[in-house]
């Protein structure tokens, strides 16, 4: 038995200046903007959103922008297989999660719990 949910949206930005990125939506947006504060994930920054609105991330990106979404597990390997099952493709594994691929052709995310809330409104798989 595992859990899963959807994490977070994050917006790629083809660009080496994640800074930058995060300004325009963050006041696209009307939010604040947050340093994940790791030197590990200096490509990214945390769109600080009210609390009933969807969780975003900026990351800077070598590959032409676009949005993908992360689901968060407590067990990553088991939420690849299920998704594999489904019709899903690995593509890649970095660091402590995997880039995957939807039978649609969209890229998204599977990695261990992000939000301080998880497991709550989570899906439980057996």
């Amino acid at each position: 038995m595992h859990r899963s949910r959807l994490a977070q949206l994050v917006i790629d930005c083809e660009t080496t200046d994640p800074d930058w990125a995060a300004q325009f939506w963050a006041q696209a947006l009307g939010c604040r903007i947050q340093a994940l504060g790791d030197a590990a994930d200096e490509m990214y920054r945390r769109l600080l959103m009210h609390a009933n609105q969807p969780c975003l991330l900026v990351q800077a990106v070598p590959h032409a922008s676009r949005v993908h979404l992360d689901i968060e597990t407590d067990d990553v390997e088991a939420e690849v297989v299920r998704l594999e099952r489904l019709g899903a493709a690995r593509i890649a594994q970095v660091k402590r999660w995997w880039v995957m691929a939807a039978p649609t052709g969209q890229r998204f995310c599977v990695l261990p719990p992000q939000r301080q809330d998880f497991p709550a409104h989570s899906n439980v798989w057996r």
